[in-house]
């Protein structure tokens, strides 16, 4: 399974309220309906929907009426608490964070004093803690408009996945325009993200998914689609410059067969699970170790949320570029449901939870 790997988003200052800033609506009421979850396990055991008390927001942030929040894998590797060395980061016995869920497009509530970029209002879409809820706040760099061509549903789906996408293939990748690119596991989140990305940096794209979704995948932008239940891409006769691996199902060695002969192969996070106490980081330490040795393979990467990118982002969605593949919308009360269908692997597209 596919791992986005991000930097837990900024921490947020003790609160102080400037009143003077709020809507009259949002004084209507201190609290909220939130996802919480005070125990590790699977989602469906272990979230629940409970009121809460609101954000306040403190003199560099703003809250934000949530109206969409998106799911990715590692909302629901954090629900679930799997492998347990990650629980030395998110909370040993229970989650640091009651509140889960990062990516979020809403409404501009309340402002603090020293915002200067946003104001009441202001449809946005950005990352933050406690995304799952009615309402989140975080500072102002986390948010940036929302484009006009897009719902609050698309616009949560900007998130994670997309920063992912878009750093793992210009960072890491360093595509060039007449490049040759297959992406494996091209369906998902982050898959149809990187389809329509690269395909902005004028390279020939190849995506791999199941039956389901060729015509899916065919239709964001890929020249090419190979289903992997009738063909094995790593056994055929096509040579590619570069290879976002999200899925991990074949050997690195495999792989690599699959390059030109200055190609390289980014993996992703995927890979077979080492069991309960470190998941798939024993892929990753494998493939950090080969990556050495391999100069055709590239190692592991940090990915990060920032706002610079977020920019980059819209501005690629409002030129018609790159369009958010929805797979489904659930309400806030079956958010439990549906990080439970995120984790099946099968999703196409991202999944969005609607308030």
């Amino acid at each position: 399974m596919a791992i986005d790997q991000v930097d837990p988003p900024l921490a947020t200052q003790p609160p102080t309220v400037a009143a003077s800033m709020l809507t009259a609506d949002s004084r209507l009421s201190t609290t909220m309906k939130a996802i919480v979850q005070d125990s590790y396990g699977p989602p469906a055991s272990v979230l629940r929907i409970q009121d809460v008390a609101k954000p306040l927001v403190s003199d560099g942030e703003v809250l934000v009426r949530v109206h969409a929040a998106s799911i990715h894998t590692g909302d629901f590797i954090l629900a679930r608490g799997l492998p347990y060395f990650l629980r030395f980061m998110t909370g040993v016995r229970k989650p640091k964070l009651r509140i889960p869920g990062t990516d979020v497009a809403g409404t501009v509530e309340a402002v603090g004093k020293d915002v200067t970029l946003l104001q009441v209002g202001d449809e946005v879409f950005g990352w933050c803690t406690g995304a799952f809820a009615e309402y989140a706040s975080a500072t102002e760099d986390h948010f940036v408009r929302k484009p006009a061509n897009l719902t609050f549903e698309q616009a949560s789906a900007v998130g994670v996945s997309a920063t992912t996408a878009l750093q793992l293939l210009r960072d890491q990748g360093k595509l060039q325009p007449g490049q040759t690119v297959l992406i494996n596991g091209a369906a998902g989140g982050l898959g149809t993200f990187a389809v329509q990305i690269a395909k902005t940096f004028g390279t020939e794209v190849t995506g791999v998914c199941g039956t389901g979704s060729v015509d899916m995948v065919s239709s964001i932008g890929a020249d090419h689609v190979i289903d992997y239940t009738k063909d094995d891409f790593t056994k055929g006769s096509e040579r590619y410059d570069f290879i976002l691996d999200n899925v991990g199902n074949h050997s690195l060695a495999a792989t690599r067969g699959a390059l030109t002969p200055n190609g390289t192969v980014q993996p992703n996070g995927g890979g077979h699970s080492a069991g309960r106490w470190i998941g798939s980081m024993g892929g990753v330490i494998k493939t950090a170790l080969s990556s050495k040795i391999e100069r055709r393979q590239l190692g592991p990467s940090i990915k990060t949320q920032n706002g610079k990118d977020l920019v980059a982002l819209k501005a690629l969605v409002e030129s018609g570029k790159v369009t958010p593949v929805i797979d489904s919308t659930f309400p806030l009360s079956r958010a439990p449901e549906a990080l439970g269908h995120v984790g099946e692997g099968h999703a196409r597209g991202t999944v969005v939870i609607t308030m």
